[in-house]
């Protein structure tokens, strides 16, 4: 059964040049042109994945992001004019699974959408605890305590995390990170990474006073049974 895709996006010619081609691969698709008939559709039909763009007319693509989070977990790609590496990350800690910045190539969007569809469909395999230096990650609650006590992380940060802990004693390229937690051939900055890393520390190493997740200079990171010295 073909995969049912919404497109929330203002801009005409680019809807319906992305239409068109989603056509041609199979996929079923629905436009809406702003934000509310948008955010109506999502919540009220049954769609696999939505294309959002940013800057809309009558609700903002973020605020109809964190809306249609509220109540579902369908894949949602970001199509965004905006290239700074905070808006980004500000978007994707709303609760959105990937963004392509424009002007793109369609090759590649067919490519992000390919990779979110297969995550929905695949899912978690494996579900257990994983304990690491007093820090436990539970996969199947998505849930993160440092001896005991309760972390909050974003999506994101939970998946970098995951990552970095099921790796434990690798060293994981800073490019490795961003197609494990990106998807397969992500093309942006490799930098989104270290912000990611920060947000961490801050949240575990810091507030804990532990140091879990160590720097390998020119490299990447890991995260070690034992605690270490850093790189940095």
């Amino acid at each position: 059964m073909a995969a049912n895709i919404l497109i929330i996006e203002d801009e005409s010619k680019i809807a319906r040049f992305i239409e068109l081609e989603l056509i041609h691969e199979g996929y079923t698709v629905s436009k809406a042109s702003d934000g509310r008939s948008g955010l109506y559709q999502a919540m009220n039909g049954s769609f696999d994945l939505i294309l959002l763009d940013v800057m809309l007319p009558q609700l903002n693509g973020l605020e109809v992001l964190r809306r249609i989070r509220m109540e579902k977990q369908i894949p949602i790609i970001l199509l965004t004019a905006r290239d700074a590496v905070m808006d980004k990350v500000s978007g994707l800690d709303a609760g959105a699974d990937d963004y392509i910045t424009k002007p793109f190539a369609i090759e590649e969007l067919l490519a992000r959408i390919r990779v979110a569809l297969k995550k929905r469909q695949t899912g978690m395999q494996t579900s257990h605890l994983i304990t690491i230096q007093g820090v436990c990650l539970d996969e199947d609650r998505h849930e993160v305590t440092v001896h005991g006590q309760e972390v909050e992380l974003t999506n994101r940060e939970f998946e970098l995390l995951h990552t970095l802990m099921i790796n434990k004693n690798i060293v994981l390229h800073r490019e490795k990170l961003l197609n494990e937690v990106c998807g397969y051939d992500y093309l942006g900055e490799t930098n989104m990474i270290d912000v990611y890393i920060r947000y961490l520390r801050t949240k575990i190493d810091d507030r804990f006073g532990i140091r879990l997740i160590q720097t390998v200079r020119g490299v990447g990171y890991v995260i070690k049974d034992k605690d270490g010295e850093t790189n940095e």
